[in-house]
């Protein structure tokens, strides 16, 4: 670490604090010494109120421990444990009617349904690709991969056989999106023949093609016969290109590894690059020399002649890290570490202010709102504390109020059950709602870790609690004015290779009255977008029924009369064994933080933190209560390494687990399981964040 700058009694790594003045505060004609002053007094207002709700979080966990541990044996009495979860303000009393009171957010948001990007902000190549994804090839889509419902392209250049597959089922596509009248698609002559069912799809020309709308997603049809597709077309159509990720979270949290000030200055220049516009990434390709930039918005003419656009970019939002978390980039009054959530709230809005200002190549929201996803928020009272600090923010930066919106990721169980009041909590700056199985499932281990053995992993999906948590998540988000105002959302398809399974599968999140949905590459957004012109989202959300019971989400996934096999128990170490370590040696040996790692079945499954969080903790429940021991995790890890080793062989920077038994990553997995009853919440990043750094000093 460089030595620090003090800057207003507050200690700063010196490129972080140059950037910031020089990059961004500059160009914001913002003093920067007034700057200074005012995030130093921020920091001396809300460090002593962040530390004490992590207190609370301690406390409560506590009192959970301690009452099942007294009540070992005698059985699960869901109303007795809901009378006490009352009793300690785990469980808050719900605000009445309400309807949330967000004004200024981007159609993107409010208005239209489409699929979701999750993007870490570290790799330049992967952020830029995901902003560019608002458009997508549907054929490209559908030629190279496994969606399409035909043979795998043959090697050795274009398959025509499939060409005619992908064209086919791209005619299938336009007669169900856009119905013309007597008549399919695929007996078009040319851009001038067929008339539309409902002409109010037509929008306008573009310069190669024509612009059409279904249930608020464009759908462009490319017709050139100069193109190898459009020349063999009896139409001369060469493509056909879908509005597809409509919103881009920029990631700071879960899907990127950075532990000091190098790391988080590296992840603040890329969100500067996008806001500015002016990001590039350059990388060799099929031997070529590749530059790729944001993409331009899209134009066209309309029927009446008029120019108009679209835009060519995804709407990005900024996810920043929760409350836990503190960072060496900055040092407080007192020498402790700057609260990680605090810093991003401060600097990411601070550089989002130059898209609020104009500052930029494109304007990223046309409302000038900056928009914030708020990951593992316990509760109310740590909703109404980062609705609190994004008030002080906005007063630091002379910005509206309410110009800062928030995204809240509801995954966490005392989120879950007072939802109500944790929207309550933000309800003039909301803009999103999101489930997250995987973490979800970590924080119903970690809460109940005391009570006994939890049901093999494999089972969470079918339990009752998880049932509950992802219907209550969406009838609480209608109940309280969303629709129409915010996004309501759904988690991660993690199989980016399995696309006909996504395909057959995702829609359901549609059919639950979610208005977004997780994917995890561009391709994957351009074919989910083929739900959401299948299934009218807004409609769905007008017939989503009453919330399910509390009790319900309440109930505790515990394992009552089982007794599993030895053969069962080594097959569920090992599962949670390999699928920790494939992650977890990539983010401690080369500060990946998210990647497309195989599982146990070699299956390449995008991967982040909170898969170290749901693994993690169910081996150390087992530990814990006695289902398997020391030996048999131990025995589960070092099997799993060499399995690991074998599916990372070709990967020259690869340092191998087997025989380095004492190298970083091996000794955090095992930390991970080991020590998991005792971390804040089960949450892994701390281990991960020592272990980085040992690493990186090494």
């Amino acid at each position: 670490m460089n030595q620090f700058v003090t800057r207003a009694g507050i200690e700063i790594d010196p490129n972080l604090a140059e950037f910031l003045e020089g990059e961004v505060l500059s160009p914001l004609g913002r003093d920067t010494q007034v700057f200074w002053q005012g995030f130093s007094a921020l920091l001396d207002d809300f460090v002593p109120q962040g530390r004490a709700l992590l207190a609370r979080r301690d406390e409560l966990q506590a009192q959970i421990d301690g009452w099942h541990t007294t009540r070992r044996g005698q059985g699960h009495d869901p109303a007795a444990y809901r009378a006490f979860l009352e009793q300690i303000g785990y469980l808050v009393p719900q605000p009445g009617d309400f309807t949330i009171g967000t004004q200024n957010v981007d159609p993107e948001i409010a208005a239209m349904a489409g699929p979701q990007l999750v993007v870490p902000v570290l790799n330049a190549r992967f952020l830029l690709n995901a902003a560019n994804a608002r458009w997508g090839s549907l054929y490209d889509a559908f030629y190279g991969t496994d969606a399409l419902d035909a043979p795998p392209a043959r090697p050795g250049g274009y398959d025509s056989a499939r060409g005619d597959a992908v064209i086919a089922r791209g005619r299938q596509f336009l007669d169900e999106a856009l119905p013309l009248v007597d008549q399919s698609w695929a007996d078009l002559a040319d851009e001038h023949d067929g008339k539309l069912q409902d002409e109010s799809q037509y929008v306008g020309k573009t310069d190669k093609g024509l612009l059409f709308r279904n249930n608020g997603l464009h759908i462009e049809v490319v017709f050139d016969r100069d193109h190898p597709v459009g020349s063999t077309d009896k139409a001369g159509i060469a493509d056909v290109i879908c509005e597809a990720a409509l919103t881009t979270i920029c990631d700071l949290e879960d899907s990127i590894a950075a532990v000091d000030g190098a790391d988080k200055l590296a992840a603040y220049r890329n969100w500067l690059g996008v806001i500015r516009g002016d990001l590039e990434d350059s990388f060799q390709k099929g031997g070529r020399h590749l530059t790729r930039r944001l993409a331009d918005d899209k134009r066209y003419t309309a029927r009446d002649g008029s120019a108009h656009s679209l835009p060519g970019r995804s709407l990005l939002f900024v996810r920043n890290v929760g409350h836990l978390m503190t960072s060496p980039a900055i040092r407080l009054k007192d020498g402790g570490e700057v609260p990680e959530g605090i810093m991003d709230a401060v600097i990411t809005s601070t550089i989002g202010a130059l898209d609020v200002e104009g500052h930029g190549r494109f304007r990223n929201s046309k409302t000038g709102s900056i928009y914030i996803v708020k990951p593992k928020m316990h509760g109310p009272q740590e909703c109404a504390f980062t609705n609190d600090l994004f008030d002080a923010v906005e007063d630091l930066l002379g910005l509206p109020r309410h110009t800062v919106k928030v995204g809240v990721m509801d995954e966490e169980r005392r989120t879950s059950a007072n939802l109500g009041a944790c929207i309550h909590a933000v309800k003039d700056r909301i803009v999103f709602i999101n489930t997250g199985f995987l973490d979800r499932t970590g924080d119903e281990i970690h809460t109940s870790m005391q009570a006994g053995p939890m049901i093999r992993k494999g089972a969470m999906k079918q339990s009752r609690w998880i049932a509950a948590y992802e219907k209550r998540n969406v009838a609480i988000g209608l109940r309280h004015g969303l629709s129409g105002k915010a996004q309501i959302g759904k988690g991660m398809w993690a199989a980016p290779d399995l696309m006909k399974q996504m395909m057959a599968q995702k829609i359901g999140h549609l059919q639950a009255g979610a208005n977004t949905a997780w994917v995890p590459s561009p391709t994957a957004a351009t074919l989910h977008a083929l739900h959401y012109h299948q299934c009218d989202v807004f409609a769905v959300q007008k017939g989503v029924g009453e919330v399910p019971p509390l009790d319900d989400l309440l109930s505790i996934p515990l394992a009552e009369g089982v007794n599993w096999s030895e053969d069962e128990i080594r097959e569920e170490l090992g599962n949670n064994a390999q699928g920790l370590l494939g992650y977890v040696v990539r983010w401690i040996d080369q500060g990946v933080g998210c990647s497309k790692v195989p599982d146990i079945n070699d299956v390449g499954l995008m991967e982040d933190r909170a898969t170290l969080r749901i693994s993690s903790q169910h081996m150390a429940n087992w530990l814990l209560h006695g289902v398997c021991t020391r030996d048999q995790v131990m025995d589960a890890l070092r099997r799993m390494a060499a399995k690991v080793d074998a599916q990372n062989a070709g990967d020259p920077a690869y340092v191998p687990m087997v025989g380095n038994w004492d190298g970083p990553a091996f000794r955090a997995a095992c930390d991970l399981v080991l020590k998991g009853v005792e971390q804040p919440s089960g949450y892994t990043e701390p281990l991960l964040h020592h272990w980085r750094r040992v690493k990186k000093e090494s």
